[in-house]
């Protein structure tokens, strides 16, 4: 199977789904992973620039963890919009990579703008990828990819619909979390926390859910056509 998992900034995917992503690389599936901003804002000290490329390497470090392919798509971070541009900039990533399963931002129940555009863009352009009329750099997918929402940031205001089981690869997550030093003292400065802490406290509360040590979890966009296959681990 071929997965493809779209954040807004770095760091949103390794904090909501790196250990079920660690579970498909594990598998042998394709994994891709996709950063909707360049994170340029992240940063008490360092310029917009500076802070962008160190984020961008950290992402390449994180997805190097488990052999996942990075994609980088470099938009203005707290700055994306969506627009003709954007939207077909996304029908080609989707194209570039063939998923047969995008996990993404919630459109509707996330605290951050850029979350929710990134979620509605990819709902946006789910079956657009495979209209033949829609012309982009790469040739129309084969078929529709399914698409899932991952968890928001601390779960607040989303309801989970399918678990998964991350306690076998939550060091892999701790890994590729641990890849963003950068964000270490930003988030001690801007919301008081600790990095890795926040996700085990996250995960593990999804985890007393789900009945296991650690987990995360996912909602089902429930669109024509649908498929009704298992494509979760």
């Amino acid at each position: 199977m071929r997965v493809l998992a779209v954040g807004a900034h770095p760091d949103d995917i390794e904090i909501l789904c790196a250990g079920t992503l660690a579970r498909y690389a594990a598998n042998g599936d394709f994994v891709a992973m996709a950063i909707s901003t360049n994170g340029e804002v992240g940063s008490s000290t360092l310029p917009k620039e500076e802070i962008a490329r160190i984020r961008q390497e950290e992402a390449r470090s994180s997805a190097a963890v488990i052999g996942a392919e990075l994609h980088w798509l470099g938009y203005p971070d707290e700055f994306l919009y969506e627009n003709e541009q954007t939207r077909m900039r996304y029908i080609d990533l989707v194209r570039q990579v063939r998923p047969d399963l995008i996990l993404t931002h919630d459109p509707v129940n996330d605290y951050h703008p850029d979350h929710l555009t990134t979620g509605q863009l990819l709902w946006n352009v789910r079956i657009m990828t495979a209209v033949p009329n829609i012309k982009t750099d790469h040739p129309p997918c084969d078929k529709i990819p399914e698409l899932y929402f991952m968890d928001t940031i601390a779960g607040v205001h989303f309801v989970p619909e399918e678990y998964v089981d991350i306690t076998s690869t939550i060091d892999m997550k701790r890994r590729m979390l641990s890849a963003h030093k950068s964000q270490e003292s930003w988030l001690r400065d801007l919301f008081k926390m600790s990095y890795v802490e926040f996700m085990e406290t996250c995960s593990g509360f999804r985890g007393i859910q789900a009945g296991v040590r650690y987990a995360e979890c996912f909602r089902r966009s429930v669109t024509f056509p649908a498929s009704m296959k298992k494509l979760l681990p």
